[in-house]
């Protein structure tokens, strides 16, 4: 195999998830496709590059900048749901029953990958609790390992950062089950998770039960 098939093949395999097996498969597929669907694919593509963006506000991917949601003055802008990634926010949204807005981590902390949180975005978070435009943060991160570990050091950073006025943190509730994550959850456990969010325990705080929060 070389030439054209091999670069593609090449190309296709730098995509997340994407191994040499499946990108073998979807340039086969590619090739054997009409002129015309392939070139609507890069036309989207191209145009999707070109036209999204993430919002400067929360990160969450959308063709407007701030996005939908930031800029809805319907939505609650003193709550604020802290997920790893825009896939994690849209399946959240897409449930329907959180009315405040979001930030994307873009990610979470994964030491063995070399991955901080000073890696992720969390810089303006902490500036927006600084400013006391926040009065409560929703710790949406994944029932992973990983994912508690952001939520700890999130919560200890923002507990440090010197809100001018009370702060309150929350874990969204386990209707999400450990190990599981977010965007494969379906509408009724992640509105479970919602509703039954309790309280995140402040850094040195016992842990006792968890205080229920309505959304």
């Amino acid at each position: 195999m070389g030439g054209l098939l091999e670069e593609l093949i090449h190309k296709l395999c730098t995509l997340p998830g994407i191994g040499p097996k499946t990108a073998e498969r979807l340039a086969h597929h590619l090739v054997r496709r009409s002129e015309e669907d392939v070139r609507d694919l890069a036309d989207v593509l191209v145009r999707a590059v070109e036209g999204l963006q993430p919002c400067s506000v929360c990160a969450r991917v959308d063709e407007q900048n701030p996005c939908s949601i930031c800029a809805d003055p319907r939505r609650d802008r003193a709550l604020v749901c802290v997920v790893e990634t825009s896939r994690d926010l849209e399946a959240l949204e897409a449930v329907g029953e959180f009315r405040g807005v979001y930030h994307v981590l873009g990610g979470r902390v994964a030491p063995a990958e070399g991955v901080g949180l000073r890696d992720l975005n969390t810089e303006s978070l902490v500036a927006r609790v600084r400013r006391g435009e926040v009065r409560e943060v929703v710790l949406a991160t994944n029932a992973t390992f990983e994912g508690e570990a952001t939520a700890a050091m999130l919560a200890r950073a923002l507990d440090g950062a010197g809100a001018p006025t009370p702060l309150r943190l929350t874990r969204i509730a386990r209707g999400i089950p450990s190990g599981g994550e977010i965007v494969h959850m379906n509408a009724a456990i992640l509105g479970e998770a919602l509703r039954g969010r309790g309280a995140f325990p402040h850094p040195g705080a016992g842990t006792g039960d968890a205080e229920r929060a309505d959304t």
